[in-house]
């Protein structure tokens, strides 16, 4: 893990004959409408999936649109009508995506605090080693989904299952046998209106708006994350692009429990479809960039330790189920 002092982006310019610096001509923005979402003006791409269908397209127009998308999962799962303070369906659908994840030891004590007081009643962080909890830190590109696409950052404490026995290194690996992963999020910010409003109002996830900027290399993936009130670079996630991925469909769960807007306890899950995927304990295949920007600062509070596992995930879809009372 490295520190650095914020970074202003930098600019791309193109040279005039005469040597004069000519700006680079902008990216052309696609074309919004408004709609009311909760009682919000939510910006949306014009036309695209949640303009049209929100939330409940039919799978024959994903077929028209991404023909080469692999829909037989989808034909499996049914969609229901949900109130979840605002008309939606549960599970929304994505279709076509790709994830990194590092998880890190952090401070227990640290963990512990952070989790409200009416959720640690029933879930509690793994304890790995005596002090020493887990956080996972993942990088979503959601290139094509019921929300249309935008990127995410989740940082979550690792914790057992509420109401099971939380015995540490046995829970933590029957997790992983079963790839069903229990968390408690901490920070998830996205880049899209539409991602913040669905996930604070209908998921009681802690979201705020703020630029992602997600680039591919040959050998890595490079996510920045910019701090929302400076606009500078906060947080840098490069993850190498690892060899030898595995194209056995591998699924995998993933709970969270929190407290909704009535302050019952709730939980919602997600279930992927990994289509591509490879996994490493080398903790030279992750570099976490921190500066002084607020998301940095969190996560140095943290006191980040070793990299237990890294998670490449170049392509999976995944089904993301509305919270329930716990």
């Amino acid at each position: 893990m490295r520190t650095a002092s914020p970074a202003t982006p930098a600019r791309v310019a193109k040279r005039l004959p005469g040597g004069a610096p000519r700006a680079a001509a902008p990216t052309p923005q696609p074309e919004t409408t408004t709609i009311t979402l909760a009682g919000q003006d939510v910006p949306v791409l014009k036309g695209g999936l949640y303009d049209r269908y929100r939330s409940n397209p039919p799978l024959s127009a994903i077929a028209a649109a991404a023909p080469d998308i692999d829909l037989r999962w989808f034909e499996q799962l049914k969609k229901e009508r949900v109130d979840i303070g605002f008309e939606s369906y549960s599970p929304n659908f994505y279709y076509r995506n790709s994830r990194v994840t590092a998880i890190y030891t952090a401070d227990l004590d640290k963990l512990r605090e952070l989790i409200p007081a009416e959720v640690r009643a029933h879930v509690r962080p793994i304890q790995v080693w005596p002090g020493r909890g887990l956080v996972a830190l993942t990088a979503y590109t959601y290139r094509y989904c019921d929300n249309d696409s935008y990127e995410e950052i989740g940082l979550s404490v690792v914790t057992h299952k509420p109401h099971a026995r939380n015995l540490g290194p046995l829970t933590l690996l029957g997790q992983s046998l079963t790839n069903d992963y229990w968390g408690y999020v901490l920070k998830l910010p996205v880049n899209t209106e539409l991602a913040r409003v669905r996930g604070v109002v209908g998921y009681n996830l802690p979201k705020w708006l703020t630029d992602i900027r997600y680039k591919e290399t040959e050998r890595s993936v490079v996510v920045e994350i910019f701090d929302a009130r400076t606009g500078q670079v906060d947080v840098t996630l490069q993850t190498r692009k690892l060899a030898g991925l595995s194209s056995k469909v591998s699924m995998v769960r993933n709970s969270f429990t929190n407290v909704d807007r009535q302050g019952r306890l709730t939980t919602g899950y997600a279930v992927s479809r990994d289509l591509r995927h490879a996994s490493s304990a080398d903790a030279g295949s992750v570099a976490l960039t921190l500066t002084a920007g607020s998301l940095s600062t969190y996560i140095k509070a943290l006191k980040l330790g070793k990299l237990l596992r890294y998670d490449y995930v170049p392509e999976f879809q995944s089904a993301l189920y509305a919270p329930q009372p716990l």
